[in-house]
């Protein structure tokens, strides 16, 4: 009798360290292939982006850089919701019947944009309103001037082409990542991956 209880408590110690080294555990099922009788797990792995140290030709040249870095980071939240809310109103827009009722939102949307934006807008300087002009257009894949052109009309789109010259910008300006904003986009996409998170 007394073998049978050693025997028994012996299955319950060695079944209670199994179970407790394999708890913390999870179990992960993947595809596997078989290679000369051996299984073999086949896990496919995401795209890893590594962001090696820039090198800079001068010390202005570096300064320049952060100064990009700080600009981009400052703006791409901007023209990310404006982005968003492009896409909201134009929905919107597609449902409504009559060009009043259009008309309408547009004001109303246009004086809670107002509300929201303009005090943080108002803040940038020139060269980040050059940014999110540009920004806008990357995100959007419009201009701010074909934005405004389609929402308010050729008319609003003129005058606020006449503002921005007064302030050395085009609304026109088109997002060229491939050639003048190149670093641009480079930052962005670092941003994206989590390059500048401790900056």
């Amino acid at each position: 009798m007394r073998i049978v209880n050693v025997v028994i408590l012996l299955i319950l110690l060695l079944s209670v360290e199994s179970w407790s080294q394999t708890s913390g555990q999870s179990l992960v099922i993947t595809r596997a292939v078989v290679i000369d009788g051996d299984t073999i797990p086949h896990i496919r792995l995401g795209e890893i982006n590594c962001w090696g140290n820039l090198r800079f030709k001068s010390k202005r040249a570096r300064e320049r850089y952060t100064r990009l870095v700080h600009n981009v980071r400052k703006t791409l939240p901007y023209a990310r919701i404006a982005a968003q809310r492009i896409t909201e109103i134009e929905d919107s827009l597609s449902k409504l019947p009559t060009k009043k009722l259009k008309e309408q939102y547009i004001k109303e949307s246009e004086k809670k944009l107002f509300a929201e934006f303009e005090k943080p807008l108002k803040h940038l300087t020139i060269s980040q309103g050059r940014i999110l002009i540009k920004l806008i257009d990357r995100e959007t894949g419009n201009t701010s001037y074909q934005l405004i052109k389609s929402l308010k009309g050729s008319f609003s789109a003129f005058l606020w082409q006449g503002v921005a010259r007064l302030f050395g910008s085009s609304l026109k300006s088109e997002y060229d990542a491939e050639g003048d904003d190149k670093a641009i986009e480079y930052i962005v996409n670092a941003i994206d991956n989590g390059a500048y998170d401790d900056y």
